[in-house]
């Protein structure tokens, strides 16, 4: 009696196990680890996702986790488990859009991941792939309207990235009453200066674009 029940253990488990094995060898053909997020990154950036290994301290000093609708390490554990699904909510998350680049989750992670740097990739790619929150629109259009700034002068002109920035968004007098003080005070300057090879400013935007299918 005992040796029959002790088998028929053996049979449940050997029969999950299986079970197992097949779900996770149908997993990794949907997934296609070679050609995932993950890969992508890690060849792009050089950023090694594996290396975490969720101590949470990057999302515990990041200012801003409590408004991301994905915490920092739990970015870096979806890149990791390279699930269906994940890369489209990691691409069209918040999250990507509110990091700072300020690196105090690098300073505090004892594996020293940059995860600043994932951020930034992940960010490229949304847009590559269209796939950019609704809510980060204005957050896009002033990256692009620094970039666009950058390009045309070499250098920032705070004028022309407000205007710039304001014709995008519509948002025309949103902190309008801070212009009087800071045009007394000399930070706005009406008439932007140019470094002396402009053109060749130019010409590293134009390769940039052309790589990366035609977008900043």
């Amino acid at each position: 009696m005992i040796i029959c029940s002790i088998q028929l253990i053996f049979f449940c488990i050997k029969r999950q196990l299986n079970r197992f094995n097949i779900e996770i060898v149908h997993e990794s053909i949907e997934t296609k680890p070679g050609n995932s997020l993950k890969s992508r990154l890690e060849e792009s950036v050089g950023v090694i996702v594996s290396h975490c290994y969720q101590c949470g301290k990057c999302t515990a000093g990041c200012p801003l986790n409590e408004d991301m609708d994905i915490k920092p390490n739990q970015v870096l554990r979806m890149l990791q488990a390279e699930l269906p699904g994940y890369e489209d909510k990691l691409l069209s998350s918040l999250s990507i859009w509110l990091c700072l680049a300020c690196d105090t989750c690098y300073s505090r992670c004892p594996q020293e991941v940059k995860l600043s740097q994932v951020m930034d990739f992940l960010r490229q790619e949304s847009v590559r792939q269209n796939k950019v929150n609704p809510k980060a629109k204005d957050i896009l259009s002033f990256h692009k309207a620094f970039l666009e700034t950058i390009e045309k002068n070499g250098k920032l002109n705070e004028v022309w990235l407000t205007l710039n920035y304001k014709l995008k968004t519509l948002n025309m007098i949103q902190d309008v009453q801070k212009a009087p003080s800071m045009f007394f005070k000399g930070k706005l300057n009406p008439i932007p200066s140019r470094i002396q090879h402009v053109k060749e400013m130019e010409k590293i935007f134009q390769r940039i674009s052309e790589n990366e299918g035609g977008d900043k």
